[in-house]
């Protein structure tokens, strides 16, 4: 089903009115706009030059060794010159048991001045295109993807729900308290790493049901990584404090964040539902908000720089975290309007924002709204409702929006992501001789991923 139909500004507006997406608001004037992006963010000690961000967006192209490969270049040389000031670094396993598939990144001592490479490059470039290399941020995401690893994967606790959609035996293991803290090291060792190769910053990931994600949901989990929310952040805590034992202030600290989980698209749910975070017991479909106030709080104590706010899974509810016009191939159709999705992040990152205004976060939930992400990441900004606009998808589509933005205050509406899911189709291929397909853009990118769909769709027809 086709929802995006508007050839206006105002009609979106008026759309949005009419769908109850009372927090999706709009900046009109193009020359607003400008200024607004344009504003310079203080993340930390650093000064980083407007506000926007591109979001982590796994290319699945490394090398077997966890080395980028030639995609990955390519993905982030254009990045560079695309004029985001903020470019977050994609997931990177922080050991070879935590990668999500065979190409995902992975540093390591081997590889790690090859990461340092591409990071000089990136720097090189952004100066060259855009200037102002001084005030570029990119932080690296350290990973592990627990549930989701390959060929093993590592769980957190059992939620009922989650383990029919991934196929988990009710009576499999979950991950010892005693394997989490020498986890902790690799986190360390891995942010070592990166600090080595020259990154400034350091992302502990915890979103979208991977490992750290699921600890602080782990309502259920025994022993001392579960449990009460003083023991389900200790994960954080412990890895926190040991990098500032290890690098000081030399490394800034930065998070991706789930707010709110949700449930599996279509199960059949108890109340109270014991699992999940940011969920209302109550009413699991609707975010309660109190525990992670919480958790920012310690988080922003324990010396977190930068918080980068998403919701939702893409293995078991995509709808919530990245509405869409049109579901991957074999996926459920959008259950509700896109517009009530963005409004729910920009409701939930709203509040988290207001909440703590000197903590700076990354909201998103953009692409969908195409041309028009800016004049919403316009308002929210000027509004006090989020310190960065952040675009994931389409960025893949169109590398150098930022650049547009700033310079005409209007995207231009050929080259905006449709939402069309291309881009996850192709993470979802595995039969590749190297055991997953790259992915990015097809419709918009042709010449980087064009013949790679075809290869794609050919292998998944057992061609």
């Amino acid at each position: 089903m086709r929802h995006f139909v508007y050839k206006t500004l105002d009609e979106l507006r008026r759309a949005a009115e009419e769908a109850g997406a009372a927090h999706v608001r709009f900046t009109a004037s193009p020359a607003e706009v400008r200024q607004v992006l344009a504003r310079p963010v203080r993340v930390g000690a650093l000064t980083v030059g407007n506000s926007i961000a591109i979001q982590p967006m796994e290319g699945c192209d490394g090398a077997l060794d966890g080395s980028p490969g030639e995609l990955t270049w390519r993905r982030y040389e254009r990045f560079a010159r695309g004029g985001a000031k903020l470019i977050w670094f994609e997931a990177t396993a922080v050991r070879e048991d935590g990668r999500a598939n065979t190409r995902q990144l992975w540093i390591t001592r081997r590889n790690v001045a090859d990461f340092a490479c591409l990071l000089a490059r990136i720097r090189q470039l952004h100066d060259e295109y855009c200037g102002g290399a001084e005030q570029l941020l990119v932080p690296m995401q350290l990973t592990h993807s627990g549930r989701y690893s390959v060929p093993r994967r590592i769980i957190a606790y059992h939620n009922p729900h989650i383990d029919r959609k991934t196929g988990t035996p009710p009576d499999y293991p979950v991950i010892a308290d005693d394997e989490l803290e020498r986890l902790e090291d690799d986190y360390v060792s891995a942010a070592g790493l990166a600090l080595e190769a020259g990154f400034q910053a350091v992302d502990i990931k915890a979103v979208h049901g991977y490992l750290l994600s699921e600890l602080l949901g782990a309502k259920t989990r025994d022993g001392r990584y579960g449990g009460a929310l003083e023991n389900r952040l200790r994960f954080m805590r412990n890895v926190i404090g040991k990098l500032r034992a290890a690098f000081g202030n030399r490394l800034m600290i930065a998070m991706r964040m789930n707010a709110f989980d949700g449930v599996p698209f279509g199960c059949d749910f108890e109340t109270p539902y014991p699992y999940g975070w940011g969920v209302d017991a109550a009413d699991p479909l609707r975010e309660d908000l109190r525990e992670v106030k919480q958790a920012i709080a310690c988080f922003r104590e324990w010396g977190v720089d930068l918080l980068n706010v998403s919701l939702g899974s893409p293995y078991y509810n995509p709808h919530i975290g990245r509405p869409f016009e049109k579901p991957d191939e074999g996926n459920y159709e959008q259950p509700e309007h896109p517009l009530l999705g963005v409004d729910r992040h920009f409701r939930i990152a709203g509040e988290l924002q207001r909440a703590f205004p000197d903590l700076p976060m990354v909201g998103t939930g953009y692409s969908w709204l195409q041309k028009y992400a800016i004049n919403a990441g316009a308002h929210n900004i000027a509004a006090g409702d989020i310190g960065f606009v952040g675009v994931g998808r389409g960025a893949l589509a169109y590398p150098d929006f930022a650049r547009d933005a700033l310079e005409k205050g209007e995207l231009d509406e050929r080259r905006c992501c449709k939402t069309l899911t291309y881009c996850t189709y192709l993470m979802r291929q595995k039969n590749h001789p190297l055991g997953q397909f790259p992915t990015g853009c097809p419709p918009f990118d042709k010449e980087g991923y064009g013949e790679v769909i075809k290869l794609a769709r050919h292998a998944a027809r057992g061609g």
